[in-house]
C-alpha cells in the first residue's frame, strides 16, 4: 500500500510540474505577440513608456522562439537601462546601437 502510495503521488508531481512549464511559441507566434503589444502601447521614450514597453515584453521574451530571443532580450535591456532614474550614458550608447540591430532582425523575421 506504501509503494502504490508514493507512485502515485510522484506521478501527480510530475503531472503537475509538465503542467506548469511554459511551451516555447513559434517565431510567427512571438512576432504577432510583440507586435500586439507595440500597436497598443503609448508612443514615446519617456521612463514610463520604457517601463511599460519592458513590462509587456518580458512575459513575451520568456517563451519567445529561440530565433526572436537575442532580439527581444537586447530590446530588454535598453528599456531596463532607459527606465533607470539616472541611466549610464556609455551603458545606453552601447545598448541602443544592439536595441536597433535588434529592431532590424525584428523587422526582417516579422515582416
Amino acid at each position: 500500500m506504501k509503494k502504490l502510495t508514493t507512485v502515485l503521488l510522484a506521478a501527480g508531481l510530475l503531472v503537475s510540474a509538465s503542467a506548469c512549464s511554459a511551451t516555447k511559441l513559434t517565431t510567427a507566434e512571438t512576432c504577432d505577440r510583440v507586435k500586439n503589444v507595440v500597436s497598443s502601447s503609448t508612443s514615446g521614450s519617456d521612463k514610463y513608456a520604457m517601463t511599460r514597453l519592458g513590462n509587456q515584453i518580458r512575459p513575451i521574451e520568456a517563451v519567445s522562439s529561440d530565433e526572436l530571443q537575442p532580439v527581444l532580450q537586447a530590446i530588454l535591456d535598453f528599456t531596463d537601462e532607459s527606465a533607470k532614474d539616472s541611466p549610464d550614458a556609455a551603458k545606453l550608447k552601447d545598448l541602443q546601437a544592439e536595441y536597433q540591430k535588434a529592431g532590424t532582425k525584428f523587422g526582417q523575421l516579422c515582416s
